[in-house]
């Protein structure tokens, strides 16, 4: 076999193991988020899944009203998050509170809740309403958590690869 053509060989092997089945070297050493390999044998609705989306929990994981943390790159930079998870939604924003700028967690992943269901930042006491991350008690009184763009698919809490952090 010539060169070039080993070269395209190899170039059309690399591109059936990566990560989705792209032709490219993205991902092909070391560990990538949710990896899938594509084959004739499971080339379906299953790989269609696949894209730059972040796995950060498995839904059916977390109870229902649990509030979590956990770590994903979010506008190139890894970012403690706050996950919540709300009947069959879930949601999620930075773990800074406006306020000072602080973790919200008392301790890495433990969070405080008042009897009303509201998250409480464990420095200032600020309380947040876990619908849309707004401060309706303490000295943020008004402002928002940074919402982080979420979605439920094939029972996964994703990040979509491309969705920055807004919000707030």
């Amino acid at each position: 076999m010539r060169r070039e053509s080993k070269k395209k060989a190899w170039a059309d092997i690399v591109g059936v193991v990566t990560e989705c089945g792209r032709n490219d070297r993205r991902g092909s050493i070391g560990p990538v988020p949710d990896p899938v390999v594509s084959t004739s044998l499971n080339h379906s609705a299953d790989v269609a899944h696949c894209d730059d989306a972040q796995v950060l929990a498995d839904f059916d994981a977390l109870a229902d009203g649990a509030i979590v943390e956990v770590e994903a790159l979010v506008d190139g930079v890894v970012e403690s998050l706050i996950l919540h998870r709300d009947g069959e939604q879930a949601r999620a924003w930075l773990n800074v509170c406006p306020h000072a700028g602080r973790r919200l967690d008392w301790s890495p992943g433990k969070f405080l809740t008042s009897r009303d269901g509201l998250l409480v930042c464990a420095v200032h006491g600020a309380s947040f309403e876990l619908r849309v991350g707004e401060c309706v008690a303490g000295p943020c009184r008004g402002e928002h958590l940074r919402a982080v763009p979420v979605e439920v698919r094939h029972r996964k809490v994703r990040l979509p690869g491309n969705a920055p952090a807004v919000g707030g």
